[in-house]
């Protein structure tokens, strides 16, 4: 007997997100922001996958785009879900609404994605409104049962987002885009805007949650830390680009490319009483609207050499589930934590 090969539940291909503007001293020349480009990935059903990267990377437009937030400019993204396998890029009208049943998203800021005129009622109930799923008093069944499973109380559903913490709008967030049962749930730095130790209730809902209804998470965060704590597998991204790709504990112990390393280094230890030992790489990211024709990272990269800045490096597979997208991969031996 043959093992089938499980295919993922998502699949992205060449993802390209170019945001056009206007350059010159007319704005007559259009010139494009890749802030995504050439992404490919996969995600299988039931795992989280971390991205990581500094601010301006592209993992958040990355999300939106999975998400259909945003138009991607090129490639393709593909769901596998209810025996049923989606082009999800090229969707349109009844077929992307219907979508968004299966894909919900959990936004970064708990206030400003909350209308501050519906109670907390109406906004975990619009969702199920909107895609026709219940209403009048089922509507308000489903939602009294989601949100207390979210950590609220009855008494809130007629209160206004005003009236809660940060801690609580996040979880009239996650109970808003858990009630529809999706399978994927991107979830774009959830717990960035909140305290330390309400981040750590927040993060254990979210895999209570997961567990509970065999959900796919995209987690997207700058922080390496919450990465690590929540994630199977991780990607990192830089400059729009995917650098590097694997499991938790390899890309964590050994990492393979020098971006990588950097973002470890720079997570706090305990043990560091000497802060300035801290690795920081010089110089800034690139111009999104001009990028190196080598790679992204050479001009920042203490290993680089003459083939890095005048090639771009492939993403390349390197071990049993890991890839990496540098061209002295084999000859370096980074640092890890």
């Amino acid at each position: 007997m043959t093992n089938q090969v499980q295919l993922p539940l998502l699949e992205v291909r060449g993802l390209k997100k170019w945001f056009p503007m206007s350059k010159g001293f007319f704005q007559q020349r259009t010139v494009f922001v890749k802030a995504v480009d050439g992404v490919d990935i996969d995600v299988q059903a039931g795992e989280t996958l971390g991205i990581v990267g500094e601010s301006g990377s592209g993992k958040t437009t990355l999300g939106r785009c999975i998400s259909r937030l945003y138009e991607p400019t090129g490639g393709q993204i593909t769901m596998r879900t209810d025996g049923e396998t989606l082009d999800v890029s090229a969707l349109k009208g009844r077929e992307l609404s219907a979508f968004r049943k299966r894909a919900q998203m959990i936004f970064q800021d708990p206030y400003s994605s909350l209308n501050p005129r519906m109670t907390v009622l109406e906004t975990v109930g619009e969702p199920l409104l909107v895609n026709n799923l219940a209403k009048g008093k089922d509507l308000e069944e489903r939602v009294t049962q989601m949100i207390v499973q979210v950590g609220l109380r009855m008494e809130h559903l007629r209160r206004y987002p005003h009236s809660f913490s940060g801690g609580q709008r996040q979880r009239i967030g996650i109970a808003r885009a858990m009630v529809v049962n999706p399978c994927l749930v991107v979830a774009d730095e959830p717990v960035s805007a909140l305290d330390v130790s309400i981040q750590a209730q927040i993060l254990n809902l979210l895999k209570d949650l997961q567990e509970e209804y065999a959900l796919t998470y995209l987690f997207i965060s700058h922080a390496m830390n919450v990465v690590r704590y929540v994630s199977d597998r991780i990607a990192v991204m830089y400059a729009g680009k995917l650098v590097e790709l694997g499991s938790k504990q390899e890309l964590l112990s050994h990492p393979r490319h020098p971006y990588t390393e950097a973002l470890l280094a720079s997570v706090p230890k305990p043990s560091q009483r000497k802060r300035g030992m801290r690795l920081v790489s010089a110089g800034e990211p690139p111009d999104l609207i001009n990028l190196p024709k080598g790679c992204v990272f050479a001009s920042r990269c203490k290993y680089a050499t003459d083939q890095c800045k005048e090639q771009p490096p492939e993403l390349r597979q390197v071990g049993t589930t890991e890839y990496v997208s540098c061209h002295l991969t084999e000859s370096l031996t980074l640092q890890g934590i």
